[in-house]
Formats: C-alpha cells, structure tokens, sequence
C-alpha cells in the first residue's frame, strides 16, 4: 500500500497497525534500534487516514475473527510463514506456527515439527502428539483450552535436534507469542524446549523435571517430550506427577485418580 493511500476502512488500518506492530517488535527482539523512514511516510502519518464518522466499529462479514490478540498471533504466523532467517526454510513443507486458545491458562512448548507436522502444517499431530492430546485430556483439558507451540516453527531434516543458530532465529518469534498469550504456567516438553526456552545449556531432563522454573514471571514446568514417553513408558508416571503439579498451581483437582 502507498503511504498516501488511506486505509479502505477502520478494520482495515486496524490490521496495518497490527501487522506493524508485530513486524517491530520482531525486529526489538532482533537488535534493531531503528529504520529508515521515507519524507512521505511521515507526511502520511500526520495526515489523518479517515474521518471521524469512518471510525466507527464496523461489523466483521467473518464469525472466525474472536479478539484483537488472535488477530496479532494470526500476524506472526503470517511473518513465520515467510520467514527465512535461517536455513530450515529450505526443506520445509510448510510452517507450523502453533495452535490453540489465545487465552490460555497452559502453553505447550516442544522441539521442533515432524514430518506429520510439516505436512499438516499443526504442532503435535503425529504419535507423540496424539499421546500429548491424551495428556492434555487427563488435566480437564483439550488443545482448544491450551496453545501449543515448538522452539522452531520448520521441521529439521530427518528429526534432528535444531542447532543453536536455528533456535536462535527462531526464539523471537515464539518470545512474540508468549508476551501475547500471557499464560499462567507454561509446560516444556523435553530438554531442548528447556534449554533455548530458558538459556539452560547443561540441563538434564531427568534431573531438572518436575523442579519448577521460572520464564519472565512465567511458572515453567519441565517434564518429558511425548515422544521419550512413547520410548520409555515407564516414566508415564513421573511426567503425570509434572502434570499434577500443574494442576495444583492453577488451583485445580486431577479430573480423575492417576
């Protein structure tokens, strides 16, 4: 859009200033202290875009639009998608951004997609996230209640864990999504979700499970990735414990005897 075209309606400068916003702050988190701006940008931005009587509320054709923060989480996913910061771009399908409430009480946080991700485009839709539904449904819950989201949104060629440069490319983008969310507890599923989410280099899963953590006020609880679950079903049970531990910071009862 040309500086000196105004928006068509107040929806629609609405949703510039959102995709600006979201642009920017992606940009903070990557160092930038400034841009460069055009003489005609300012002289647009001092021109009132539309009239007073134009600003009145105008009733959305579409039922899907819920509120100004899914809007902003539909703004990342826009920049993911096109993202190329680093070299995953290059193999994936497609990007997964994440899924779920955006309000939500949990955030689900995992590596990175598998190839049953990549396809479909969603967070935790293969074997390990079809586990991770049922224990999401052992709280009381179902994926529509919580978000889940990954530390990169494109799948690393054959599963492998993504490199610290890829994480790092990454992290701003998920940064952005949890600043939204404002989640009462935060979960992270395996080591790798620990390490980049929190900065902890040496962190053993086995160790530091079940021990709560702390994200820019945020209560985390690390516990297993599905997928270690799926491996070593024996500790089904201590990942139930994480989960309950949980439940108990939220102030609510297990739904059922575990």
């Amino acid at each position: 859009m040309k500086p000196d075209s105004p928006p068509s309606s107040h929806a629609d400068f609405l949703k510039i200033l959102s995709d600006l916003q979201s642009y920017l702050q992606m940009e903070k988190e990557e160092g930038v202290t400034s841009l460069p701006v055009s003489p005609a940008l300012v002289e647009a931005l001092r021109r009132p875009s539309f009239s007073p009587a134009q600003a009145r509320p105008i009733p959305s054709p579409s039922p899907k639009v819920s509120s100004p923060t899914a809007e902003s989480l539909q703004s990342i996913a826009q920049v993911i998608a096109a993202c190329t910061r680093c070299p995953l771009h290059a193999t994936r399908t497609q990007t997964v951004p994440g899924q779920g409430n955006p309000t939500p009480e949990i955030v689900f946080i995992g590596e990175g997609p598998g190839a049953e991700e990549d396809r479909q485009g969603l967070p935790f839709v293969g074997a390990a996230g079809q586990l991770l539904t049922k224990m999401i449904a052992a709280m009381g819950f179902s994926r529509d209640h919580v978000f889940i989201a990954n530390i990169v949104k494109c799948r690393p060629p054959e599963n492998r864990v993504p490199t610290p440069e890829e994480a790092a490319a990454c992290l701003p983008f998920l940064h952005q999504q949890l600043a939204l969310l404002k989640p009462k507890v935060i979960v992270t599923l395996g080591a790798t979700a620990l390490k980049y989410l929190l900065g902890l280099e040496n962190a053993a899963i086995t160790k530091i499970r079940g021990t709560w953590q702390d994200y820019r006020g945020i209560p985390v609880m690390p516990t297993y990735h599905p997928a270690y679950l799926l491996r070593n079903p024996s500790s089904k049970r201590e990942a139930w414990n994480d989960l309950k531990a949980v439940l108990a910071r939220l102030g609510r009862p297990p739904p059922n005897p575990h």
